[in-house]
């Protein structure tokens, strides 16, 4: 068994401690609390300073299987800040390999890399929290290549509702295809979005499907922004259209806005002293949170009596925070209530990798679609 521990010093940072209604005591290092949970409720505030790009680093390492996922049989650990911590190598078997990440944890602890862990098992979450770097993700290279047409199979042309884009003899790409709908609709003052939204929902195409027209998820979500046919249905898109991949970036942007629409009153209110710049940053992250997790979700998270407590912390003391610290913060510190998990983290993680490869690329670096 090989297990590797982050050898870093841990940073210290001085920040008023403001901690959530429950505490943990632990009465040795060797001793696990029993319930991950309480970890979380305990943790002051400011430990997410910092957790945006920590987390997308691991994410990185995952999707591009570099870093500390070259090898796709370990596990990454954790911390509340996302801070990496250490990997070990997977056994071979999952209750081995669950032991191993137990006995881990316990290390961790006693060597005062944490101040408390707690055992996890197939259906628990453990503390610290452990990353598998052997997962389904999305090639995004290849992916790419689709999105920007690559190979002529790819590339898209036809009608849908009032929308008429490129032709058979002359077909256009995936991303031509996003920036006339989101042109021609903006034009028609049917969106009222951030400016770099297009770019993230770009991203979202290649996290979602890779790119490809017939992707079709086990939940039956469809098409290259994996629309539900309940979504599809509520954009007017019938059967026959589900996979057009107009209509399909029509019905995002769509639902997109009207997502917008109901989180502003709330985001106003909480966030609305933030300046210009921070506040569309932010509120594009929770627009992709939304999209995956539920506007209603997002919302409670700015004003729920107790699910908005971070908020209320992060619109106080913004300075010390970034866009991203703050959104993945809000989720961080109410892992566990409404259904909230690593999930929705990762998910806007890999949309924001994503995002980024694209305006790496030399078609796109220059283009207005990916300047701040």
């Amino acid at each position: 068994m090989t297990i590797r521990l982050n050898s870093c010093r841990r940073l210290v940072l001085f920040f008023p401690l403001v901690l959530l209604a429950a505490t943990v005591r632990v009465a040795t290092a060797s001793e696990p609390v029993n319930d991950w949970k309480d970890i979380v409720r305990s943790s002051p505030y400011w430990v997410s300073q910092g957790v945006y790009e920590n987390i997308v680093t691991i994410r990185r390492w995952v999707l591009k299987e570099t870093g500390y996922c070259s090898d796709t049989e370990r596990h990454m650990l954790y911390d509340m800040r996302g801070q990496f911590l250490g990997y070990m190598d997977d056994g071979d078997r999952r209750e081995e390999t669950q032991q191993r990440l137990n006995e881990t944890r316990a290390r961790l602890a006693a060597s005062g890399r944490v101040d408390a862990w707690a055992k996890g098992d197939a259906d628990t979450t453990g503390y610290p929290f452990a990353l598998a770097c052997d997962q389904p993700h999305v090639n995004v290279d290849e992916a790419m290549a689709r999105y920007l047409g690559t190979r002529p199979a790819d590339r898209v042309w036809g009608a849908w509702d009032d929308l008429n884009f490129a032709s058979a003899d002359q077909p256009g790409t995936l991303h031509d295809a996003l920036l006339y709908v989101h042109s021609t609709r903006l034009q028609q003052q049917r969106l009222t979005l951030p400016p770099e939204l297009p770019r993230y929902l770009g991203g979202q195409v290649l996290i979602e499907s890779g790119g490809q027209q017939r992707a079709h998820s086990r939940a039956d979500a469809k098409g290259i922004l994996q629309l539900s046919p309940s979504a599809l249905d509520d954009c007017q898109v019938q059967p026959a259209n589900y996979w057009h991949r107009l209509a399909q970036i029509d019905c995002a942007l769509k639902l997109m806005n009207q997502n917008a629409r109901n989180l502003r009153p709330a985001f106003d209110k909480r966030f609305g002293h933030l300046p210009a710049a921070k506040q569309n940053r932010l509120f594009t992250l929770l627009l992709v949170q939304a999209y995956h997790g539920g506007a209603g979700r997002v919302q409670a998270l700015m004003d729920d009596e107790t699910l908005a407590r971070p908020a209320a912390y992060f619109a106080d003391n913004h300075d010390s925070y970034t866009a991203g610290d703050m959104a993945f913060g809000m989720i961080f510190h109410n892992l566990g209530r409404d259904r909230l998990g690593m999930a929705s983290l990762f998910y806007v993680a890999d949309v924001q990798l994503a995002t980024e490869a694209l305006c790496k690329n030399p078609q796109l670096a220059a283009s207005a679609f990916c300047q701040p």
